[in-house]
């Protein structure tokens, strides 16, 4: 059962925002959600972090288990319906969300089960952003104010550039880091081989994919390889670590935090 908005807004308060930190990050990247935090609030926005929120179901959806996502769409629903804008550090998981949910809603219709969820589904779809979507198109801002003084490189992502159309959003918000110098990735548009289950079931390819990938970013000569997906990171990651490779790997919202005294340290 999907239950009605709760009021999240206390009184005089100003929009509000849930962030959706994904499972993966919370699992394996905490750092990439303590920033979205740091610089939400750096730029004035009130979040709030719904204990209830698990993950968004999009292994579940992708491996075929359509009917075996829709608890897990009902409890999203549920822990962020209440909020003005829902804010994620992941194109893919805001992807499924944007992309798939109306799609399952409408299936679980047409089946006899909808108890709601259909017209739940249609006011929380509009609401959710990748944060670079949020940055740029609702609080309409391109410099954070970040300082990261070295040199990087920018991997976008498949659901970023092809599901959600993040076009130019990641690269101008890093363009306007102090300090930063942004080099071009050979081959940017191609896909790095994750894909999530993808890398699972066709593991031969998606090491292949992998590796080309890898060896374009050690190409470019930067330090730090940035993606707005830390699933592409890992994958990435994981590729030039076994070859010795010393490129670092960073989520856009830890660039995007880092003020002067912290882009010093790193």
């Amino acid at each position: 059962m999907v239950r009605r908005p709760r009021d999240v807004r206390g009184p005089g308060s100003g929009p509000s925002v849930g962030l959706h930190v994904t499972c993966l990050n919370d699992v394996l990247y905490p750092g990439t959600g303590r920033a979205v935090v740091t610089l939400l609030e750096r730029l004035g926005v009130r979040v709030d972090f719904p204990m209830a929120q698990s993950c968004c179901g999009q292994p579940f959806f992708n491996t075929g288990y359509r009917r075996r996502t829709e608890p897990l769409v009902r409890r999203h629903i549920d822990a962020f319906r209440g909020y003005d804008h829902i804010v994620t550090p992941s194109a893919s998981c805001a992807a499924m969300v944007r992309e798939q949910y109306p799609r399952i809603a409408a299936r679980a219709a047409a089946e006899g089960r909808d108890d709601g969820l259909a017209e739940a589904v249609a006011e929380v779809v509009p609401r959710t952003y990748e944060l670079s979507e949020f940055l740029v198109d609702v609080l309409g801002v391109t410099d954070v104010g970040a300082y990261y003084p070295h040199t990087v490189t920018y991997h976008p992502s498949c659901h970023g550039l092809r599901a959600l159309g993040l076009g130019e959003r990641p690269r101008m918000l890093l363009e306007h880091v102090k300090g930063l110098e942004l080099r071009e990735l050979a081959g940017a548009e191609e896909c790095c081989g994750f894909g999530g289950t993808f890398a699972v079931k066709n593991a031969a390819v998606s090491t292949a994919m992998g590796a080309d990938k890898a060896r374009a970013v050690v190409a470019t000569g930067a330090r730090t390889l940035c993606a707005a997906d830390n699933s592409c990171l890992m994958h990435i990651g994981g590729v030039l670590t076994r070859r010795g490779a010393t490129v670092r790997t960073v989520h856009l919202a830890e660039i995007l935090a880092a003020t002067e005294r912290e882009g010093a340290a790193r």
